[in-house]
């Protein structure tokens, strides 16, 4: 890894780390995110118009990716509000982060990509995975699967199939950007295209999940007429969302 990428991967981790705390400060909810994927969407959607010649180049496997990412996406956020409401952002969001690891881990083998991880490497994502999965239990003797049965632990985990969806699913779109004739794909409008496309999809999946979830559609009610303390959050955490995944 180069070092230009490494330190792009630490800024995201705090900004990401910052987005969390935002959500988990204000009433965590599908509405939250909805209002934060929806602000964020419009603000980068000048996009469309800087990259409009590249955006008729897309081919439908790339939209079809893309939808199937917002999906996972819309799920992520919705369990991820689901596990902050029941438990502690301390424990909700490292197993929600470093479940993922491990299944893209294992995605990765079956589709023949083992020699990009190495060695070193599986042993950090072994250690993350482990240390993060043991802060649930207060001594080892205490160690029982039940504990990861607990609304808090489940809903992280949900919130965690939905990331390594996204994750998955991300990298095979953005190769097929960049590969497609004509070179006119490189890592920056690749990026930022597909997020402002990701982002469209995940707005349209999380109204859906709003609208044919009850819990949920009252919790938009709720966040709608709520203070506005909680939409200027929603904002700043949109705006932190995307910046991060940019």
């Amino acid at each position: 890894m180069s070092f230009t990428a490494a330190v792009l991967i630490i800024i995201s981790a705090f900004t990401h780390a910052g987005w969390n705390l935002l959500s988990k400060s204000s009433k965590p909810s599908g509405a939250f995110f909805f209002f934060a994927i929806g602000f964020a969407t419009v603000c980068i959607s000048p996009l469309a118009l800087l990259f409009r010649e590249e955006l008729f180049l897309l081919t439908a496997r790339v939209w079809k990716l893309s939808a199937a990412a917002g999906f996972c996406m819309a799920l992520y956020y919705f369990a991820l509000a689901a596990a902050y409401r029941k438990g502690d952002i301390s424990i909700a969001y490292p197993i929600a982060r470093s479940s993922p690891i491990l299944v893209v881990t294992i995605v990765s083998f079956i589709l023949g990509r083992s020699r990009e991880i190495g060695p070193w490497a599986l042993a950090g994502i072994l250690m993350v995975v482990a240390g993060c999965f043991l802060l649930p239990i207060r001594r080892f003797r205490d160690f029982s699967l039940k504990i990861y049965l607990k609304a808090c632990c489940a809903f992280a985990l949900l919130a965690a199939i939905g990331t390594a969806g996204y994750t998955v699913i991300d990298d095979t779109a953005l190769s097929c950007m960049r590969s497609l004739p004509g070179g006119r794909f490189n890592a920056f409008n690749a990026a930022f295209l597909y997020l402002l496309i990701e982002g469209a999809a995940c707005f349209i999946w999380l109204a859906a999940g709003i609208m044919f979830i009850r819990g949920e559609r009252i919790r938009f009610g709720q966040f709608f007429s709520g203070k506005r303390r909680d939409i200027r959050l929603a904002f700043l955490a949109g705006v932190s969302i995307f910046f991060t995944y940019g």
